[in-house]
This record gives structure tokens, sequence and C-alpha cells, in this order.
């Protein structure tokens, strides 16, 4: 091999898009930038802004950065059921197949959370023999294990697991964002070397130093802020119309996103009678801040899967940069962390409306801290030249 490399980098995700994938794979090809030996060339293959329907922003199909050539597959509209979202993949694939066919490279890498993504690096690091770094967010399987209806899952699982189990076995090396996937690869894939490099804290987010407990609001009501994706996953569904109601004569819920089960969970809003909660679309990082800054507490949920015990939401470095309370429903090592990293918060069972208030008056009761070692511990930045130190390392 040359001392100067051509990589191909697979995301699905990229800026502008607003999502962990996005924000990971931008933050990553800086990182790479500043390491890869003269010359070389780095070819980003990823997808026009497609995270939420009710959010797009504008990006060139083709675009030059220095060493990086970013190519955008556009793709049909979609939402976040199976069937969109396996249209969207089938696009995406054409795509990088269209785009890599007249073109050499001598490492492949590839990050994801939905599989698919995985099995293409793979399956292009298979046919032209060359070194696959994995960059794994999520188990794809375990998640559809709990998700999916029994009826479903009996069909596809066995066929996604063959993908999954064919997909890692090609890598030469594969990261994990959340130690707690641990013990599911190295016990699967005991030949495949592994590191954990987690999400991180962005610079857009370490801006902020709000040490006051909360804000003085017209009504005196406490103003709980969720920021991110509305699915399945997060369970919003499953607690906010409850949480909302016991707190009634306390707090207002700003809820900012999109996702697949926002319109359930407006019905069940509905339904409920409850007028403690406000529907905003997806904004930009810069107005996000400034809804940050004018909240109270930072809240955070996953739904009660045993797949999400696993799991290391990135959502929990965005919230930790803040120094602002953080209410969050989560089980698992995501607890653990919370626990064992972040003052200033405090964590109920997921779905379990009778804690999570517990938490929310044990919350309320003590001030916030400053949180500058977990800063300074998390920095994106940091976490993302050392992959990138380490992806260099497997490829020559």
């Amino acid at each position: 091999m040359d001392s100067k490399l051509r990589v191909l980098f697979l995301s699905f995700y990229y800026k502008p898009d607003l999502c962990a994938g996005s924000f990971r794979s931008t933050s990553l090809i800086t990182s790479l930038k500043e390491i890869l030996p003269e010359q070389s060339s780095i070819d980003v293959i990823t997808t026009l802004p497609n995270r939420y329907a009710s959010f797009s922003k504008r990006a060139d199909l083709e675009e030059q950065d220095g060493l990086v050539h970013i190519h955008r597959v556009s793709l049909p509209r979609h939402k976040s059921g199976m069937l969109d979202q396996s249209k969207a993949f089938f696009f995406y694939f054409k795509g990088v197949a269209h785009f890599i066919k007249d073109k050499e490279y001598d490492a492949v890498f590839a990050t994801s959370s939905r599989l698919m993504t995985a099995f293409m690096g793979a399956y292009i690091s298979r046919k032209r023999a060359l070194p696959l770094f994995l960059d794994i967010r999520d188990i794809f399987v375990d998640t559809l294990s709990d998700i999916l209806p029994k009826k479903n899952s009996f069909l596809v699982l066995p066929l996604f697991s063959l993908i999954e189990c064919w997909t890692m076995r090609q890598a030469s090396h594969i990261n994990l964002v959340s130690k707690g996937f641990g013990s599911y690869f190295s016990e699967r894939y005991p030949q495949v070397p592994l590191t954990f490099f987690s999400n991180g804290i962005d610079c857009d987010f370490i801006i902020h130093d709000t040490t006051n407990l909360y804000s003085k609001k017209e009504n005196n009501k406490v103003q709980i802020l969720y920021a991110g994706n509305i699915g399945e996953g997060q369970g919003l569904h499953k607690i906010i119309p409850r949480f909302a109601e016991k707190l009634a004569n306390q707090a207002e819920f700003i809820i900012i996103g999109d996702g697949g089960r926002r319109e359930l969970l407006r019905e069940r809003v509905k339904e409920k009678k409850v007028t403690n909660v406000q529907f905003i679309d997806p904004v930009s990082r810069e107005e996000l801040l400034k809804y940050y800054d004018n909240c109270d507490v930072l809240f955070l949920h996953l739904n009660d899967y045993s797949a999400f015990k696993k799991v290391l939401p990135s959502k929990i470095f965005e919230y930790g940069a803040l120094n602002k309370p953080i209410l969050a429903g989560v089980g698992g090592y995501a607890a653990d962390f919370i626990r064992n990293e972040l003052d200033g918060a405090e964590v109920f069972k997921p779905c379990d409306v009778d804690m999570a208030v517990e938490a929310f008056n044990q919350l309320k009761a003590r001030p916030t801290t400053h949180r500058e070692q977990f800063i300074s511990k998390y920095s994106r930045n940091k976490i993302m030249n050392q992959m990138a130190s380490e992806m260099l390392k497997v490829w020559k």
C-alpha cells in the first residue's frame, strides 16, 4: 500500500442533517483530515438531508472540502417505517454502487445504526479485499427482537441475524459507541478487535454556564424540555401524557423534534386533555441552543425494552454540557453511566410515571453543579481524534 490512503467513507447521515450519526461522521472526517498522509483522499458517500420530513436543509449533491469529496445520494421522500427505510436504503445502495464502480480505494469505513450501511461496507470490503473499519452505533438485531411483533420477527430476525454475522466477520476492526454492547460482540465475534469510542460533546454546546436551578417564569412553572427523535425507541408516547398530567400545576413540557411516534404522542396528549405540552418541529442547532437557554430541566427517555439497556444515547453528552438539571428515564448501562458521570441528574425506570414524579421532586430539591470534568473527558474532538488514530493503525 502506498503511503497515501484513498478512503471510502459510508455514512447514511452527514452534515447538514440533524442526527447523532451526522454529527459523529462530520466530526470524524475533521479528525481524519488532520492525520491522513499527504495526497490522501476521502470519498464520503451519504444522502441528501432526510432525517426528518418536517425539517429540510439544502445541501449540494457534490461538494469538495480539501481532500474530502462528499457525494450525496438523492432519496425518495420517506418516513420512519420499515418499508420506507428499506426503500431509502435501496436507493442509497444503488447510489454508492454507481459512484464507486470506476474508483479505487485502499480502505473502507462504515458507520451504522441500522446494520445495512455496515453490510454495504462489508460487501465492498470483501469484493475488493480491503481493510474494513466498522463503527456500530446500535445492535439492530437486538432492537428488532424487542420492537417487532412476534409474528413478523419469526420471519425477519433469522435473516438479519445472518446478515449481521456475515457483516461483522468481514471487519478488520469494530468500534462500539457503548460499552454496554461489549459482551454481545465479544461473545459472538471474538476474532474481531473491539474499541469503545463513544459519542461526545460538540463545541457548539460547550458554551453555557447556567448554575441557577430554575429560571423565573411568569406562571412559576418549571419548563421541561425534550429535543430529539420521537420514535418507538424513545417511547415518549408511553410517559409524557401521564407525566404531564401529574405535573399539570408544576411544569410545562416542550417537545422539539419529529419521528414515527410523534402523531401517536400528540393523540395521547389530546385524549388526556393535557394542556401543558407544546410541540415544536425540528430546529437548527443555533435555534436549539436558545431553547436550551430558556428551559429549566432537560428530559431524556428510552422505551422499556431489554435491548436499550445496552445503549448509551448521544443526547446524554449534549445535555451534560449544559449545566442544566437532567431527568432521564433509562435503564441498564445508560443509567449507570449517568449516575457515575453526571452531577445534577436523576434517573427513573423507563415508562414508570410514579418514579418519574419522584425523580422530578428529587431533582428540584438540589442545585445543578458544574460539569467541567465531564465536558473535558467527553469532548467530541478528543474522542474522534483518538478514533481516527486507531483507524489509521488498522488501515496501514
